[in-house]
C-alpha cells in the first residue's frame, strides 16, 4: 500500500511538473501574452503588503506567498489575516505600517469608499512616496482616475486594475488581470503583476481604463445572459425543453462569434453602410425580430429588454437605416445626434 502511495504521488508530481513545464512554454511563446514572463518562476524582489483579507485578498496573498514573496496582510478584522499568517504572511498591526514595510501595495477591498477610508487619513500620506500602488478594488474610470490622483500627488506609482476571474482562479496560466495608469509601474513589477495570472496584460496609461474595459466586456457578458434568460422564456413557453435549447447553443454558437466580431470590426472602421460583405441588413435583422415582439405579447412573456430593444430599431429605420448593417446602430449607443448618425452610416 505504501508503495502505491508512493507511486501515485511521484506520478501526481510528474503530471504536474510536466503541466508547469508546458504551460511555461506556452506562455512564452503566446504572442497575445503582452508580458512574455515565464510562468512558474518564484520572484521575491519586492515587499508586499495585501489591503483586504477577503476571498479575494486572501487569494491574491496566498499566491503571492507561494511565489516566495515577502508579504504583509491587512485586515479591518484581523482575524481573517490568522490563516494568512499560519501560511508565512507577516499581520500588519496597521495600515501604515504594512505600507511603510512594502514596496507594493495591493488594495482588495469592498469599494472604493472602503479604500479612501484606508488612504485618506492622518499618517499615511506621509509614508506612501516611493511605493507602487495596485488597486484591484472594484469601481468606475472615474473613481480609478480621482484615486490615481491623490495617489500620484503623494509620490507615489498607481496601477488601477481590474480581475476578470474568482479568487479560485488567482495565480493561474490562463487567468486574465487587467491593468491601467504607470507604464512603470507595470514594467517594474511584472514578474509580480503575472504571478497572479498568466493572462495578465496592459491596456493604457489612463487610470480607469481598466476599469472601462472590465465593464465593457461584463456588458457584453450581461447581454448574453439576458438574451438567454428571454430565450429560455419564449422556449419554455413553447413547450421546448431547456435541454434542448441548450443543446442548440453550441451549434449557433459560430454564427453569433461572427456577427459579434463583424459589428466590432465595422464599428472600429465607422463602416455601416450596407456592402456586399454585410451579414444581414438592419432591415432584415428588424424583421426577424418582431417575432420575438410576438412571442411575448401572445404568451405573457416580460417585454421589457424585447421593447428597450424595439426602441432603438425604430429610432435607426426612422433614419432610413433599413439597408445600412447592424454595426450603423452603434453610434446611437453614443448618444450622437441624428445629424451624426446620418454622417457615421454614409461614410
Amino acid at each position: 500500500m505504501m508503495a502505491i502511495t508512493y507511486l501515485k504521488v511521484r506520478t501526481s508530481q510528474r503530471s504536474r511538473n510536466l503541466y508547469l513545464r508546458i504551460e511555461r512554454a506556452k506562455h512564452e511563446t503566446d504572442p497575445r501574452r503582452e508580458g512574455h514572463c515565464p510562468i512558474g518562476d518564484v520572484i521575491m524582489t519586492s515587499n508586499v503588503c495585501v489591503l483586504g483579507a477577503g476571498r479575494m485578498g486572501s487569494s491574491i496573498a496566498r499566491t503571492l506567498l507561494d511565489r516566495g514573496y515577502s508579504t504583509w496582510v491587512w485586515n479591518r478584522t484581523a482575524a481573517k489575516c490568522d490563516p494568512l499568517a499560519a501560511l508565512g504572511a507577516k499581520l500588519a498591526p496597521s495600515v501604515e505600517n504594512g505600507i511603510r514595510a512594502a514596496d507594493v501595495v495591493i488594495i482588495n477591498v469592498l469599494d472604493y469608499a472602503a479604500s479612501d477610508a484606508l488612504l485618506k487619513r492622518d499618517g499615511i500620506a506621509s509614508v506612501l512616496a516611493g511605493k507602487a500602488v495596485v488597486q484591484l478594488t472594484s469601481g468606475s474610470a472615474r473613481l480609478a482616475r480621482e484615486e490615481a490622483r491623490w495617489v500620484e500627488a503623494h509620490g507615489a506609482g498607481y496601477l488601477d486594475g481590474a480581475i476578470m476571474a474568482t479568487p479560485d482562479f488567482i495565480g493561474r496560466p490562463e487567468t486574465a488581470l487587467l491593468y491601467s495608469g504607470s507604464r512603470d509601474v507595470y514594467e517594474k513589477h511584472k514578474p509580480l503583476l503575472f504571478a497572479l495570472g498568466g493572462g495578465t496584460s496592459y491596456v493604457g496609461e489612463l487610470p480607469g481604463q481598466a476599469s472601462a474595459l472590465d465593464t465593457a466586456l461584463l456588458t457584453q457578458m450581461w447581454g448574453g445572459l439576458f438574451g438567454a434568460l428571454q430565450g429560455m422564456a419564449v422556449a419554455e413557453a413553447e413547450g421546448l425543453n431547456l435541454k434542448t435549447f441548450k443543446s442548440h447553443l453550441s451549434a449557433f454558437k459560430p454564427v453569433v462569434d461572427a456577427a459579434l466580431f463583424d459589428v466590432v470590426d465595422r464599428t472600429n472602421a465607422r463602416r455601416f453602410a450596407g456592402d456586399d460583405a454585410t451579414l444581414a441588413s438592419l432591415g432584415a435583422h428588424y424583421s426577424a425580430f418582431q417575432h420575438l415582439l410576438e412571442a411575448c405579447e401572445e404568451r405573457g412573456l416580460n417585454a421589457a429588454m424585447p421593447r428597450a430593444m424595439d426602441m432603438i430599431f425604430r429610432q435607426a429605420l426612422s433614419l432610413g437605416r433599413a439597408e445600412d448593417d447592424f454595426a450603423s446602430l452603434a453610434p446611437l449607443f453614443r448618444n450622437d445626434s441624428p445629424r451624426q448618425v446620418g454622417e457615421a452610416a454614409n461614410a
